[in-house]
């Protein structure tokens, strides 16, 4: 079944389901793989990467299961053009183009999870697929300045499954047990699954910090060191089961809930030794937290043909999440006199609705339209409550808290994906989203905020004519990034040794959206089955670039958020994987993967040098080697990311260290059901860091230098169908 229209790719994979018939989609909403609804038939003949106008890399199961990796962010610093900023070694942050801080979306089941989920927390074990969209597509919210991270979690496979992990992890910091299971059935109009894992680890380390401030004339004016001993356990559960059903005029509708449930407990000594200087107020310390936290969301779909041909989807969701975090402290003066001994008791609650729809149809001459809509309301209450025996507390400062914000937002948008000749293919999408905010306490007044945004959005493919495998694409996006609500909340947030390098926090209200105009244009060369190279250029310019603002009030230092300018973000990325048979016809059964990516950025309002977006990574790389013979498995990775000085301000800086993330992973398959697998990781036994400074004309330089030590960890799997 050929079709001339080879060139044809959908933007996403339900619009492919539904103009190749109901079976397709069916299987589409069963967590079918994507090869099953290529239009051409010929499931091994359509990669999305190759195929689809929209720039789309899919990171699968297979990819995703290979290194037994306990985190989705472990799995994501193997993917070229994305970084995890792991600057505390434990947990970390999702970037592309080297942006992190909101530029980059993260998505689970292209919505936006609650505000403080930890994807440190989410397992491989419950991930369907990750997309990793380098250009915006109006189907998906726009706010992704950088890039679009969207994890799909495990779906109904496409026959009866049932499987279990049994996991250890070990290392000098960190371990404890881990497991996951999964199980799907599916019968005569009807299907169902159940993802799930658990991990419970505990973790015993030590972290310091270096303070110094060095006077105008160049004299230490002060140095202190911190010595923080640090234990504590971590308990997290995820849970995903689906249901679905097939009516019998070709219907489908389901039901896909996901569950998270953190526990965090830990104890820290902070111990302040100052060599030169005066002593902090408070510097010995004794910190105990607890945190717990469950996020719960719950999805029902229909989806139904309509009798013109089109196809109709529609979805109402509810989520709701709970954070409760307590900490009690105690602390003594430089003579040993205690001068603190309370608790600090805060939560929220978060509760939401959203529907959407889409609206999907093939046209004439290769046209394939959708429209739809995305929208929701967030309700949440947060509270705060301190106490002390001994403390006096400031004039004015609140110590019991409470108060309530509602988000809502709206989304409309269209698009038209279709083939102009068989080797040229063009996308035009234009989405409008609007957000209103909220938000009224006992300690700010109410506040309001809003923001609109139209993003015209322009995707092209065209496969060059007699150059089999040559192609390149050209996107213009409209994009941005909405400030959170954190930011927007006039509330203060403070710490007990305040200074420049550790200021009060507090939002504003008047913060206003980043807007970002964007361009990427690349070449890709596709010369064998699974063998590509791709070179890719971008720019990002944004307005109402939004930067921190460090002052002092008269009694404290207080940073805050504010618009500040313009800044520019140009990137350029080399890509390639391929199997080494397809260059040398004897080779082994090796695959290899390689990528580089090296970012400029320039804020107009920082003089130079330096004077990029705080905590981007100017240059990632990341080499793998794969290699499989009957049974065995094996292989191997090296990331590394460098980071260096940046110049937030023309006052302020911040500078983190360069970092080598070396893994290996063998893994032994003693018959179709049962599987061991072996994993190390960090073997450089690379360390963490960060430094940020401060510049004053009168007190000098202050800086302030966080070390987290690192260590070899090693994860044990076992493995078994049954």
């Amino acid at each position: 079944m050929k079709t001339p229209n080879r060139s044809r790719r959908p933007l996403s994979l339900i619009i492919l389901a539904a103009f190749a018939g109901p079976t397709c989609a069916q299987q589409e909403e069963a967590g079918a793989p994507v090869s099953q609804v290529e239009i051409k038939g010929s499931s091994a003949s359509y990669d999305p990467r190759r195929d689809d106008t929209a720039t789309r890399t899919v990171i699968g199961r297979d990819e995703l299961g290979r290194y037994g990796d306990r985190s989705v962010l472990d799995a994501l610093k193997r993917v070229p053009g994305v970084t995890v900023n792991t600057n505390q070694a434990r947990g970390g942050e999702i970037q592309m183009r080297g942006l992190g801080a909101g530029y980059t979306q993260i998505l689970i089941n292209g919505e936006r999870p609650p505000g403080g989920f930890d994807f440190d927390s989410l397992s491989p074990d419950v991930v369907e697929r990750i997309e990793v969209l380098r250009a915006a597509t109006a189907d998906l919210s726009t706010q992704s300045v950088a890039g679009t991270v969207n994890i799909i979690l495990r779906r109904v496979a496409k026959e009866r499954e049932r499987q279990l992990k049994l996991g250890m992890l070990q290392s000098s910091q960190f371990r404890g047990p881990n497991a996951a299971l999964q199980l799907s059935e599916r019968g005569e109009g009807f299907a169902w699954s159940l993802a799930g894992d658990a991990t419970a680890e505990r973790y015993d380390r030590a972290w310091s910090i270096f303070e110094e401030t060095i006077a105008p004339g160049g004299a230490v004016a002060l140095a202190r060191m911190t010595s923080a001993p640090e234990e504590g356990r971590m308990r997290r559960m995820n849970l995903t089961p689906r249901f679905e059903w097939t009516l019998a005029d070709g219907d489908t509708i389901s039901v896909e809930t996901f569950v998270n449930v953190n526990r965090f407990r830990n104890r820290t000594h902070l111990s302040i030794a100052t060599e030169i200087g005066q002593p902090p107020p408070v510097p010995d310390q004794h910190n105990r937290m607890r945190a717990d936290a469950e996020d719960l969301r719950t999805d029902l779909k229909w989806t139904t043909e309509l009798d013109s041909g089109a196809t109709l989807e529609t979805k109402l969701g509810l989520s709701g999440e709970n954070a409760d975090n307590t900490i009690f402290r105690r602390g003594a003066d430089p003579l040993g006199v205690p001068v603190t001994d309370g608790w600090v008791d805060s939560g929220w609650r978060d509760r939401g609705v959203n529907s959407t729809g889409k609206y999907m149809r093939k046209l004439e001459n290769g046209h394939a339209i959708a429209a739809g809509w995305d929208g929701g309301v967030g309700w949440r209450d947060e509270m705060r409550h301190e106490r002390d025996a001994i403390r006096v507390f400031p004039p004015g400062l609140p110590l019991d808290e409470t108060f309530e914000a509602r988000v809502a937002r709206m989304a409309v948008y269209a698009q038209d994906e279709w083939n102009i000749t068989p080797q040229w293919s063009m996308y035009l999408g234009l989405r409008w989203e609007g957000i209103r905010i909220r938000a009224s306490g006992d300690s700010f007044d109410a506040t309001r905020s809003s923001s609109n945004v139209w993003s015209p959005i322009v995707q092209t493919l065209w496969k060059i004519p007699d150059r089999k495998g040559d192609q390149l694409r050209f996107a213009v996006t409209r994009t941005y990034k909405a400030p959170d609500l954190w930011n927007l909340l006039p509330r203060r947030q403070v710490w007990e040794n305040n200074s420049a390098t550790e200021a009060d926090f507090q939002g504003n209200p008047e913060l206003k959206p980043e807007l970002a105009w964007g361009v990427d244009a690349g070449y890709e060369h596709y010369w064998a089955e699974s063998a590509m190279v791709a070179l890719r250029a971008s720019l990002r310019r944004i307005e109402d670039y939004t930067s921190n603002r460090i002052y002092f009030d008269g009694y404290r230092w207080i940073v805050t958020p504010v618009n500040d300018g313009r800044a520019e973000v140009r990137t350029l990325e080399l890509e390639t994987k391929f199997p080494l048979a397809s260059l040398f016809a004897q080779a082994p059964a090796i695959d290899v993967r390689a990528g580089v990516s090296r970012h400029w950025a320039r804020v107009k309002s920082v003089p130079g040098p330096d004077n990029r977006l705080e905590r981007q990574t100017p240059l990632s790389a990341n080499v793998g080697l794969d290699y499989k013979a009957g049974a065995l498995a094996l292989g191997g990775s090296v990331a590394f990311t460098r980071n260096g000085q940046v110049r937030v301000t023309a006052n302020r800086g911040y500078y983190s260290e360069a970092r080598t993330d070396l893994e290996a992973y063998a893994a032994w398959r003693f018959d179709p059901k049962r599987l061991v697998r072996l994993s190390l990781s960090n073997l450089a036994h690379e360390d963490s860091g960060f430094e940020v400074t401060y510049a004053d004309p009168v007190a000098g330089v202050e800086k302030r230098r966080f070390d987290y030590p690192g260590a070899v960890r090693i994860q044990a799997n076992y493995e078994l169908k049954f």
